[in-house]
């Protein structure tokens, strides 16, 4: 039984999801569809990636996943299936899949190119559809599509390390349900780049000096829990998926607010980390120790 995972930009009011699920189970009624979200902000490439990334490897191998982000074809936004990890993904060829495509190198990349057999405006739904069902049934993406070497990257997809090594320059790439706001700097990229050194934090006017392992971290639960006031405080995390986090503890944009709402950090802000010199101990302080 082949997998077929949707992850879309559509929503769930209007018949979108609907058609695309109908027309798979025409093609491959032995298709099991798995929603990994359709609620992917319009058109945000970085968001959908991040999410990809994040969600693809938890699937079986063989699992094919379709991507309706931003996938009107067009002589700039063309069409292409990907092996990549023994998955397959289907999408626009608009920068989508570099962030996976930048950890693990694909084994094959195709252009599609069965459009001319094809009249549609909706090509998640008469191209995208066609392509996983052929993949399900066991075809080689030869046959839909001309091998090509590269995909389109997404701007600012890595963080910026200048030329000392005592600053980095990273960007928000995803906001979560929480309203806690991820930025592209990942753990072993900052941890490179720290050797051991103090740091600030600086993402508009807030700035943090300390990284906690969880949220829960910033509560002293030595005391008494109608005296501690720790719902809505901002905190700075590597989250589950290795990513710098700035969130807000029990955050709630209805109650205490979120990191993205209390601290208007949107998509595309920049967050900074500058690191402090190590400073040597005085000649003085060096005496007295002896």
């Amino acid at each position: 039984m082949a997998i077929i995972t949707l992850t879309t930009d559509f929503g769930e009011k209007d018949h979108f999801v609907g058609s695309i699920k109908g027309a798979i189970y025409s093609e491959f009624p032995d298709a099991k569809i798995v929603d990994v979200s359709h609620s992917i902000s319009p058109f945000n490439i970085s968001e959908a990636a991040y999410i990809i990334l994040n969600a693809y490897s938890s699937f079986p191998k063989g699992t094919i996943h379709i991507i309706g982000i931003d996938s009107e074809l067009s002589p700039e936004n063309k069409h292409i299936a990907i092996k990549l990890d023994d998955h397959y993904f289907i999408c626009a060829n608009n920068g989508i899949m570099s962030m996976i495509c930048g950890e693990i190198a694909p084994e094959k990349i195709v252009e599609i190119n069965i459009h001319d057999k094809i009249e549609t405006s909706f090509p998640v739904l008469d191209v995208f559809v066609k392509v996983a069902c052929h993949i399900a049934r066991g075809g080689t993406l030869e046959i839909i599509g001309k091998v090509i070497n590269n995909i389109k990257p997404i701007k600012n997809l890595n963080p910026f390390v200048n030329d000392d090594k005592n600053q980095i320059i990273g960007s928000i790439i995803y906001i979560d349900n929480y309203g806690n706001v991820v930025t592209n700097i990942k753990q072993k990229f900052f941890e490179d780049v720290q050797k051991t050194r103090s740091f600030e934090i600086s993402a508009r006017n807030h700035k943090f000096n300390k990284i906690y392992s969880k949220y829960s971290d910033i509560v002293n639960f030595e005391i008494e829990e109608s005296k501690r006031n720790d719902e809505g405080k901002g905190l700075v995390v590597f989250n589950s998926s290795g990513y710098l986090e700035i969130a807000v503890y029990k955050s709630n944009s209805t109650t205490v607010g979120s990191a993205s709402t209390l601290m208007g950090l949107k998509t595309m802000d920049t967050v900074t980390i500058n690191f402090h010199p190590v400073t040597s101990p005085s000649k003085r302080e060096v005496s007295l120790r002896q």
